[in-house]
């Protein structure tokens, strides 16, 4: 499951979340821009191809390298890494800074996520799972949350920090409260960071997140012509 992380969420836990069939799903058009074939045959790519509207983009997050479908363009390609918590992430004390986001804080969390961009996020990202904030003097300053979720599986993501509240730890400090809170349902957290990110995979190793695997990470544009399929 780990290795089609979102193919993993999309027919499981995500399953009222997104749309598509037993070969293909993405997130519905709100939620994220993410979408997954169930394996690399023709027909599940096919049924990939009719779920994006030319014109349209979906993002693919995968182990194997992604091959992508007639019709489609890669306008965006990068190589990352998929970190999995290797030991207990230690529980924080019961911190004041730290709030649950609920809906009323959504136009917050997407106008942060749009200035820092963390990945995808778009109006109703934060239905995919918790997520965490933290205010200084009433401002969203930061926040975290939960993304591809799966029997046994919670990602950690989405975590960012306003420019005018870095380097004051915010990161840290809810990355770890998430990950405990994850650990606490019987879950592993995992995340995923951008391979030439150093600083980010610094911070995670010393949360007791260790590297799993490489990812392979396309952005893909469906184009008004299509050629011919395999």
């Amino acid at each position: 499951m780990l290795d089609r992380p979102a193919w993993a969420a999309l027919s499981t836990r995500h399953l009222a979340l997104s749309q598509g069939g037993a070969l293909a799903r993405r997130y519905a058009k709100d939620i994220n821009l993410f979408a997954s074939a169930s394996d690399d045959t023709a027909a599940a790519l096919a049924a990939l191809t009719d779920l994006v509207q030319p014109g349209e983009r979906i993002f693919i997050l995968q182990v194997p390298d992604i091959l992508v479908p007639d019709g489609f363009v890669a306008v965006k390609e990068a190589k990352g890494v998929q970190m999995i918590a290797r030991r207990c992430i230690p529980a924080a004390p019961p911190d004041e800074d730290l709030v649950r986001l609920t809906d009323a804080d959504a136009p917050e969390m997407l106008a942060l996520a749009q200035l820092t961009e963390p990945g995808p996020f778009l109006a109703r990202t934060h239905v995919m799972g918790e997520f965490l904030g933290i205010r200084v003097d009433g401002r969203l300053a930061a926040i975290a949350g939960e993304r591809f979720r799966f029997p046994g599986y919670t990602e950690v993501s989405g975590v960012c920090t306003h420019p005018d509240f870095r380097h004051r730890g915010f990161a840290r400090r809810l990355s770890a409260a998430l990950a405990a809170h994850i650990e606490s349902r019987g879950e592993r957290p995992f995340l995923h960071a951008w391979k030439a990110n150093r600083p980010a995979i610094a911070l995670y190793e010393s949360l007791g997140f260790e590297i799993r695997a490489e990812v392979d990470v396309k952005v893909l544009e469906r184009q008004a012509w299509e050629g011919s399929r395999a």
